[in-house]
């Protein structure tokens, strides 16, 4: 059983839109985004998490507490000492890895269609910029404290891999200028093919660790009905009525969440969104508490039961990537606060 979306490079929707706990969940539509939009996910088990997450009503607005202004996210290429914090991350630090590996393959997916494309003297459809997705899950509350809900680093253009020539090079007018600049017209089946083969690279590359992966956020879905992640939860709403948001519980507050945010005037809304971060982290620290010691023993218990699985991990995907990097040009990039 496999968690993640097997197709790279679908239409993606801004991180703005990504709050909401519909954690391991894929948009497909751009713009305003309401859970009754299209989902994507290939794992049955979180069907029911996705559902709690999607039926809470807005609760009534309040205004949050202003925060402070602070320096737009980095980023890092500091690899983890071990693989399997990226794969199969434990706490909301580590998905920072998780987020950069994804935008990897999607990235990778683009990088070979658009190399394609210029062998075939064509253009490409023009897509959404690729974004870092959060987990809210497993929420990285230093980085949501510091950035707010949604803001993240810029994914950075990707640097172009090796051009292939010869027999796979178009063969005609090599003074075309317009090889691969996605101007003119192009020739739309020629298009499909090399997107076709971008997605099967990085379908190639994220079948490296995509079953194990998904295994693994599987075993996290029982989490939400813990006794001991329960009794945490509950003493959100007090918290958060401190802040001056008065919510039901955190699905009411990610809902609240949204409408700020797409209610909110552009010059305004990087204040709100940081003190509704600054808000969620400060209260969500005790349900933390509680969860990340439990995934931690969850992953220990996960890697015993997989070990073969995990050894070949281990052994192979960062030399997939660095192979990736060299013929294909993407760049392995990780938000940081």
């Amino acid at each position: 059983m496999t968690l993640m979306v097997r197709q790279a490079d679908k239409h993606r929707v801004p991180a703005r839109h990504r709050h909401r706990p519909c954690t391991w969940v894929r948009w497909r539509i751009p713009g305003p985004v309401r859970c009754a939009a299209t989902l994507r996910v290939t794992v049955v088990a979180v069907a029911a998490l996705v559902t709690a997450a999607c039926s809470a009503d807005p609760a009534p607005p309040s205004a949050p507490v202003p925060a402070v202004r602070v320096s737009a996210a980095r980023l890092s290429a500091a690899l983890p000492d071990d693989p399997v914090r990226m794969v199969l991350p434990a706490t909301g630090a580590e998905t920072r890895w998780t987020q950069g590996l994804d935008v990897f393959v999607r990235q990778e997916a683009r990088a070979v269609a658009a190399s394609c494309a210029h062998d075939h003297g064509t253009g490409l459809p023009a897509r959404d910029p690729i974004t870092f997705i959060r987990y809210y899950e497993l929420p990285d509350l230093e980085f949501v404290a510091r950035h707010g809900m949604s803001a993240s680093a810029n994914v950075p253009a990707p640097t172009p891999g090796p051009v292939r020539t010869g027999t796979e090079a178009r063969t005609g007018d090599e003074g075309d200028d317009r090889r691969g600049s996605g101007a003119g017209s192009g020739d739309t089946a020629v298009a499909r093919r090399c997107v076709a083969e971008g997605t099967a690279a990085a379908t190639a590359l994220r079948d490296t660790y995509a079953a194990l992966q998904g295994q693994w956020f599987s075993t996290l879905v029982p989490l939400r009905r813990d006794p001991a992640v329960l009794h945490a939860l509950r003493g959100l709403p007090g918290c958060l009525a401190r802040h001056g948001i008065e919510v039901r519980d955190e699905n009411g507050f990610f809902a609240l969440a949204d409408t700020r945010e797409q209610t909110t005037a552009a010059d305004r809304l990087p204040a709100v969104e940081r003190a509704l971060g600054s808000a969620y982290a400060d209260c969500m620290r005790p349900v933390e508490a509680v969860r990340e010691p439990a995934r931690l023993r969850l992953r220990a218990r996960f890697l015993a039961d997989h070990a073969a699985e995990v050894r070949t991990l281990r052994a192979s995907l960062f030399t997939s990537l660095r192979r990736a990097t060299q013929e294909h040009g993407p760049r392995l990039v990780f938000p940081a606060p």
